[in-house]
C-alpha cells in the first residue's frame, strides 16, 4: 500500500503529515491543519483506510500514546476526535459535521484537582493535556452513521450498522442496528441487518 506522506499539493496550509499517520493514497485528507493538534508517538498513531474522507474542519487532537484508525470507505466532516489511548471508526462509517469523539475527558471530576490542573496548564510548553490514566477506547461498527453535532463519551462501543442521532449524547454501548437518540442517547429501534 502506498501512503500519503508530506505536504498535500492542494492544502491551503503550510503543514506536513505526521510521519507515524498511514494514511492509504486513495484517501482524501482536505488539508494538514487537521493535524495540529497531533502529537502522538504511538509506532502508528494514525492510519486511515482506502477511499476514506478527511474533510475540512476535522481535527485529530491526539495524545502521546493515542490511536486512531478509520476504516475503508468511512466519511469524516469537521469531526473532532480528542484521543488519549485509542478510538477505532470501521468500514463505511459516516461521522457528520462537530461530532466529537473522546475517549479521555482529560481533567479530574474532583473540583479540587480539577482547579489544581487548569492552574498547572499555562505553565506548559505545550497546553495540551494528555491523560492516559483516564482514557477508555472508543469502537465504532461498520456502516455506522453519527448525526451532526453528536457526542461519544469514552469508553462507548457503537455496534455495526447503527445509528446515532443528531445531537444525541452517547454515555452507554449502542447494539448492532440499532437507532439511538437523546441526551443521553436511549434506544429508539432496532433495525433489520
Amino acid at each position: 500500500m502506498t501512503a500519503l506522506k508530506g505536504t498535500l499539493p492542494w492544502d491551503w496550509y503550510s503543514g506536513t503529515i505526521p510521519d507515524n499517520a498511514i494514511i492509504d493514497e486513495t484517501a482524501y485528507v482536505e488539508t494538514t491543519y487537521s493535524f495540529n493538534l497531533y502529537r502522538s508517538h504511538a509506532p502508528v498513531g494514525l492510519q486511515i483506510g482506502k477511499g476514506s474522507s478527511i474533510y475540512l474542519g476535522t481535527m485529530f487532537d491526539v495524545g502521546t500514546y493515542g490511536r486512531v484508525s478509520l476504516g475503508n470507505y468511512s466519511l469524516m466532516n469537521s469531526v473532532r476526535i480528542i484521543c488519549d489511548e485509542e478510538i477505532k471508526i470501521g468500514d463505511y462509517a459516516l461521522i457528520s459535521w462537530n461530532v466529537v469523539l473522546m475517549d479521555t475527558y482529560r481533567v479530574p471530576f474532583n473540583p479540587v484537582e480539577r482547579r489544581k490542573e487548569l492552574v498547572r496548564i499555562p505553565k506548559r510548553k505545550l497546553r495540551n493535556i494528555d491523560a492516559k490514566h483516564s482514557a477508555r477506547p472508543i469502537h465504532i461498527g461498520a456502516n455506522v452513521w453519527i448525526g451532526f453535532d453528536a457526542c461519544v463519551l469514552p469508553g462507548v462501543t457503537i455496534g455495526e450498522g447503527s445509528i446515532i442521532g443528531a445531537r444525541s449524547v452517547v454515555t452507554t454501548d449502542v447494539a448492532p442496528y440499532t437507532i439511538a437518540a437523546g441526551n443521553p442517547a436511549r434506544v429508539i429501534r432496532h433495525l433489520e441487518a
